[in-house]
């Protein structure tokens, strides 16, 4: 097995970040530092990351969180702030999110030990899509809607086509659901941002097909073999 993949699969970080791990020599076979596409023999062999030995775990472990408001998606924060890991039962093990969530959105964030998975779900690649529900002040045009649709620049990109409808609207606020293929950072409320209007709540709602369901608000469960069985096929 090529050592990044051993190392995601043992729950490291993604291949990627694991090929930044070799490139930087914190990683050794056999107590010599391995080169990036070095095969591993995973019954055999030793491998270290900073000197901690690493192994393929028994069975990888699955969990939905429907994120609160004021959690950082982080293992720790500089800053003493919440973090996500707070809210894991004690018997989660050394799992970690996949993707992220800004300090003041809500809703599903996944959880797991497996980095297979989790590179798969949030590489750009993939385009694995995602849905929000979204508020913001105000009534808003299909024209400007369409803008968004279209695909807008961000940071000299431009995004990719999203799907966008409204769910319900009154003259103080509209609420909608939004679709993307992608995950830049605050990409949503960056988006509205460009058309003039603040995003005053967000909460993510489904990944794929997945939904959040009828999970409660700082409440955590793990998956079922079917879902897991879903995102894999994603």
């Amino acid at each position: 097995m090529r050592i990044n993949k051993y190392l995601a699969e043992c729950g490291v970080a993604s291949r990627r970040a694991c090929d930044k791990l070799i490139e930087e020599g914190k990683v050794c076979v056999n107590g010599r530092t391995c080169s990036l596409g070095q095969d591993v023999d995973e019954k055999s062999d030793v491998v270290t990351v900073e000197g901690r030995k690493v192994a393929l775990p028994a069975v990888h472990k699955y969990y939905m969180m429907n994120k609160p408001k004021g959690y950082v998606c982080t293992v720790s924060d500089d800053r003493g702030r919440k973090t996500v890991m707070d809210l894991l039962p004690q018997n989660a093990g050394r799992v970690y999110p996949v993707g992220r969530l800004d300090y003041v959105s809500e809703g599903m964030l996944l959880f797991t030990d497996d980095g297979e998975l989790a590179f798969r779900l949030t590489h750009p690649k993939n385009e694995i899509t995602k849905t929000y529900l979204v508020r913001i002040e105000g009534e808003v045009s299909e024209q400007l809607l369409n803008k968004l649709r279209a695909g807008v620049e961000l940071d000299g990109k431009m995004t990719g086509k999203s799907k966008i409808r409204i769910v319900e609207t009154d003259k103080k606020y509209t609420k909608l659901h939004v679709t993307i293929g992608e995950g830049r950072n605050r990409q949503v409320r960056r988006m509205f941002e460009i058309i003039g209007k603040e995003v005053v709540f967000l909460k993510r709602i489904r990944i794929g097909e997945m939904t959040l369901g009828s999970l409660e608000r700082g409440k955590v469960r793990s998956l079922n073999a079917e879902e897991v069985f879903y995102l894999k096929n994603l």
